[in-house]
């Protein structure tokens, strides 16, 4: 399925956290965190307001946007100022 984002949105592709900590410990899926990493996929079109393009790792606001499942992989539908940096 192919969405494309209106306006100032864009739609990212959440990163999974990772499930083992540095020292082996494992962590249940339950106890983990959401990473507030994600891929951008696609942009909307007011280029004017959008500062990141589609394959840019960005930070964004925790409780920003809105999700949605596309082909089974979690996604989020994000407002430009929800983004907080990119990450090089």
């Amino acid at each position: 399925m192919k969405v494309t984002p209106l306006a100032d949105r864009v739609l990212v592709k959440i990163e999974k956290a990772e499930s083992k900590t540095a020292s082996g410990i494992i962590i249940p899926d339950t106890a983990q965190e959401k990473t507030q990493i994600a891929e951008v996929v696609a942009i909307g079109d007011d280029k004017e307001k959008i500062k990141v393009k589609a394959g840019d790792r960005v930070m964004y606001d925790k409780y920003a946007g809105t999700a949605v499942k596309i082909d089974g992989e979690e996604h989020l539908i994000l407002k430009a100022a929800d983004i907080l940096a990119v990450i090089a």
